[in-house]
């Protein structure tokens, strides 16, 4: 069961992993960015986008995914990137497999468990009746209506809609099997010690990293650099992409 991708550029490797009920399609403004200087391979995580549906899900088995994927690919190592649930996912494969990553980059994820925040996103995906709309409009103002005119989550979400071999609306990640391992999405991560060069990117505006949080990291990443970006929410890469991709750059090159 290989992973789903796409690849753009040439250079040296670059892997980015996305974020929960994301898909390589968040990604592609970016790797478009980064093609002149690095091939960017943008993958989907099992249980989301065009890769394999599993009943398990969790850090141990996205990582060895990962693994057997860059085995596969004839890669032998590259810098990893990932955002949140892919952060840890980056993680877990850098601790486990530290000849794998050259650079490894977190944005906006910590090693810590984390308090369930999409209640209301998985009661509304839950009830939503997909396979009786008819078109995307619909499923919009289903979520709009109940999840208080979001417009950033929503938008988000409806980049998850494909339509099934009828031509009827569906998810395009796993959503049961997510549901069923919500609690293992948000468990921690305790990595072996990865002592090659790490940068944590995360928002000022989010309450994902705080500098409570940096001594328990460095203690797992010593070679860790954090830095703010300042204003931004958890989704740094679309809400601030310019500035994003400077810090990327700066600590790649």
């Amino acid at each position: 069961m290989k992973l789903n991708y796409k690849s753009y550029g040439h250079g040296p490797a670059l892997i980015i992993l996305h974020g929960l009920f994301g898909s390589l399609d968040n990604w592609v403004s970016h790797a478009r960015a980064l093609e002149k200087e690095y091939s960017v391979f943008l993958l989907d995580l099992r249980n989301h986008g065009k890769s394999f549906h599993s009943p398990e899900h969790n850090y141990a088995v996205m990582a060895e995914d990962v693994q057997a994927w860059m085995m596969g690919e004839s890669i032998i190592s590259a810098n990893v990137l990932g955002h949140s649930m892919g952060g840890k996912v980056a993680m877990e494969l850098a601790g486990r497999y530290p000849l794998s990553v050259d650079k490894l980059i977190v944005a906006d994820m910590g090693i810590k468990p984390y308090p369930a925040h999409h209640t209301l996103i998985l009661e509304t995906l839950s009830t939503i009746p997909l396979h009786t709309m008819d078109s995307r409009k619909a499923a919009e103002t289903y979520l709009m209506e109940r999840l208080g005119s979001d417009t950033a989550t929503v938008q988000f979400l409806l980049k998850g809609l494909g339509r099934d071999e009828d031509n009827r609306l569906e998810w395009k990640f796993n959503f049961p099997v997510i549901k069923q391992n919500y609690t293992r999405i948000l468990e921690g991560v305790s990595p072996e010690v990865f002592e090659k060069p790490t940068l944590f990117l995360y928002g000022g505006k989010s309450n994902y990293v705080v500098p409570e949080d940096f001594p328990a990291i460095k203690a797992r990443f010593p070679a860790v650099i954090f830095q703010e970006m300042p204003g931004v929410g958890h989704w740094i890469h679309a809400e601030a992409p310019a500035l994003f991709l400077q810090y990327l750059k700066e600590f790649l090159g």
